[in-house]
């Protein structure tokens, strides 16, 4: 949705007119009409005061395509937080394989072990890897 689309939605669901944003903003109705219909920009102030009265922000009101950022925070918050709690199940890992290589012989208990270890560390590969790919998607929105 365009800046102009934004401007009028915003302003008809808060039941004002034309007229009336135009008080609001220290504007001439006709520069409102112009902003509406795309045929002009508001100044810098006046993109803060819009963005201030909607309560909306200054990129919800600028950007054509919108991130859902709250929900790409949420969603990144989550992820760091289950590879972060991984940090204890790594240094058992480590632990662990101290504990293999100590006297230089694999046997097939430790054949099983480190096979866990193995699909343990591809799980957290996974998440890494999810973490980067989400942080890339948004760089590349942006």
């Amino acid at each position: 949705m365009k800046f102009s689309e934004k401007v009028r939605n915003l302003r008809i669901q808060s039941g004002m007119s034309q007229e009336g944003l135009a008080e609001k903003l220290d504007v001439s109705r006709q520069t409102v009409s112009k902003w509406e219909s795309g045929g002009s920009f508001p100044e810098i102030e006046k993109l803060i005061a819009l963005s201030d009265l909607f309560d909306v922000s200054i990129d919800y009101l600028l950007r054509d395509k919108q991130i859902n950022s709250i929900a790409y925070s949420e969603s990144l918050d989550r992820m760091v937080i289950q590879f972060l709690s991984s940090s204890n199940e790594m240094a058992d890992i480590s632990r662990q394989l101290v504990d293999i290589a100590q006297d230089g012989v694999i046997d097939d208990k430790e054949k099983i072990q480190l096979e866990n270890i193995i699909c343990n560390m591809d799980r957290i590969a996974e998440n890494i890897e999810t973490i980067r790919r989400a942080i890339n998607d948004v760089c590349v929105n942006k």
